[in-house]
């Protein structure tokens, strides 16, 4: 009866374990899933170009950029702000400076706040969609077409939103565990890979 027992904890125990270990793997996609959806913690809709309607609610886009420690960038918005009517299509313009010798691969995260009003909050173009190569030295004018979704003036808990604000951070793109600038540069025949 004991050895009976002490099999059936040790297979509930396996079966417990790697459930955890499923749901752990599992859960970033689905997060990320539920966040592109709902617009949860500040994220944004990206649009398939559709024609909306302007309304005469004015709201204010404030803009920031950043990298992440150790990356040598320079990143800023060419402008800090910008008015206009919800529904109105407007191009927002970022500069980035590679301030290193050599190419820094890097890919951009993104976030709006006030987060509730991520899912209006809609990307029809953005250098965020891609990971981005900066040789040593470039500077480069980066750009986000975008929108505010005239659906948000519906919701009665966005009346108090004046001001949205814009976030962007870069990061190094890795390659398994290798930046992509060290995988191309191992890979050129001039170093003899």
């Amino acid at each position: 009866m004991f050895k009976l027992s002490n099999k059936m904890m040790l297979t509930g125990g396996v079966a417990v374990a790697l459930g955890m270990v499923g749901a752990a793997y599992a859960a970033v996609p689905l997060y990320n899933l539920f966040c592109a959806v709902t617009g949860y913690g500040g994220t944004t809709q990206v649009g398939g170009g559709e024609d909306v309607s302007v309304i005469d609610r004015t709201v204010n886009v404030r803009f920031d950029g950043s990298v992440s420690r150790g990356i040598p960038l320079k990143f800023e918005a060419a402008e800090t702000r910008e008015g206009l009517k919800v529904g109105e299509r407007a191009l927002a313009f970022y500069k980035v400076t590679n301030q290193a010798d050599y190419p820094v691969d890097v890919t951009a995260t993104y976030n709006v706040t006030p987060y509730k009003a991520g899912p209006y909050f809609v990307k029809l173009e953005c250098f965020c969609f891609t990971a981005q190569r900066f040789e040593p030295g470039q500077t480069q004018e980066l750009a986000v077409l975008y929108y505010v979704d005239p659906e948000m003036d519906d919701e009665g808990t966005l009346d108090d939103v004046r001001t949205i604000t814009l976030s962007y951070t870069f990061f190094e793109q890795k390659t398994d565990g290798e930046s992509v600038a060290a995988a191309d540069a191992a890979a050129s025949p001039a170093s003899g890979g």
